[in-house]
């Protein structure tokens, strides 16, 4: 949070109670996340995700209010968020770099132990033409309908940018419901040898990225209705618009690599 202490343009924190309560939160969440895997016991981990889930909508008021009432978020303010924005969506490129890496280590090389083959012998995949590509579809049409927004609040059409951003949320859960199906009807598991491990990994922390996108997006539903963007301050939304971006341009990747060249 930006300091009350003079008028100047520079992004200076006051005291907050949320980076301690956020961490806290985070140890708890994957502690817990530990302990229900190999105890099969979630109460720590439900504690955490309330715990987190509090510090974030907590932390997310206090932004709000300091960039849409107060108005500490200048120019000068924004430029820094904007690059801190770039540099997290460059270290998700890398996150999923990782696991681009090991798909295609085991799938143009496949060991013995696969049967020398890619898929492994007796792994059935995914037809990319069902469900995948439905999904392609649907983010594509998202990112359709949030840069629809986007211009819609440039050009202070504000039904139009409500218009546009409730339909994008509304496809993203559409999006998150059809992976959960595919998930349920998969013809293999999480345990099926390293393709298994690579598919449900790399889709799923995808799926995760669409949930954060979704929630992002729908406060900037809600914070759109309450007409906290104008023409020319809107970053909260400019940021949720990348993100929503960057997920959909890795869902292409995965795609491409994953369901049609890997299967």
């Amino acid at each position: 949070m930006t300091s009350n202490h003079g008028h100047h343009t520079y992004h200076l924190v006051d005291m907050s109670p949320w980076p301690l309560t956020g961490s806290i939160s985070a140890m708890m969440l994957t502690t817990g996340l530990v302990k229900w895997f190999h105890q099969f016991n979630p109460d720590l981990l439900v504690l955490g995700v309330l715990a987190t889930s509090l510090t974030m909508f907590q932390w997310w008021r206090d932004i709000t209010r300091e960039g849409t009432y107060q108005g500490h978020h200048t120019k000068t303010v924004t430029i820094g968020l904007r690059w801190g924005m770039i540099l997290f969506i460059t270290s998700e490129v890398l996150f999923f770099f990782s696991f681009f890496w090991a798909f295609f280590h085991s799938g143009l090389s496949p060991n013995v132990e696969l049967g020398s083959v890619w898929p492994p012998t007796g792994t059935q995949p995914s037809n990319p033409f069902q469900i995948p590509l439905l999904n392609t579809a649907i983010l594509l049409a998202s990112g359709a309908t949030v840069t629809w927004a986007h211009h819609a609040i440039m050009e202070a059409n504000h039904s139009q940018a409500i218009q546009g951003l409730a339909l994008t949320v509304f496809l993203g859960v559409y999006f998150t419901a059809l992976q959960a199906l595919e998930y349920v009807e998969a013809p293999f598991t999480i345990a099926d040898s390293i393709y298994g491990s690579t598919f449900f990994v790399a889709t799923g922390f995808h799926g995760l990225h669409v949930l954060i996108g979704s929630t992002f997006l729908m406060i900037c539903l809600h914070r759109l209705y309450k007409c906290h963007f104008s023409p020319n301050h809107h970053f909260g939304f400019e940021a949720a618009a990348w993100y929503w971006h960057f997920v959909d341009v890795v869902w292409l990747f995965l795609y491409i690599t994953i369901y049609w060249w890997g299967g």
